[in-house]
């Protein structure tokens, strides 16, 4: 199982970000993004089901959308009015529907600064 992650970078307060996560090697029921801020603990940022049923944390609704593509076994985060605080390394994470495993990507980088 592989989760290749992108779609990180540098942006300013108040820009917008897509992450693309593309896995493989299984079928995932559950996949979302997780993120880690320096000195902080690794937190739920979003999450969808297989059927489309999503979960946000409360600090990004309304400003954050996850989607996913289950032919291209594909999740994605659309993030819009990025903030200072919402900068941490973003990692894919997936539930393998009949391995029941966790599986997480390598994280990428996303930097909210002026």
């Amino acid at each position: 199982v592989q989760l290749q992650a992108s779609g990180g970078g540098l942006v300013q307060p108040g820009g917008s970000l897509r992450l693309s996560c593309a896995a493989s090697g299984s079928i995932f029921s559950i996949m979302g993004w997780y993120r880690q801020a320096p000195g902080k603990q690794r937190e739920l940022v979003a999450e969808i089901s297989r059927g489309g049923n999503t979960n946000y944390a409360d600090s990004v609704k309304g400003r954050f959308t996850i989607s996913r593509d289950n032919a291209k076994n594909t999740v994605y985060l659309e993030m819009n009015s990025l903030n200072p605080e919402d900068t941490a390394v973003y990692y894919c994470n997936a539930f393998g529907a009949s391995t029941r495993a966790n599986y997480w990507g390598q994280g990428t980088q996303v930097t909210v600064s002026s």
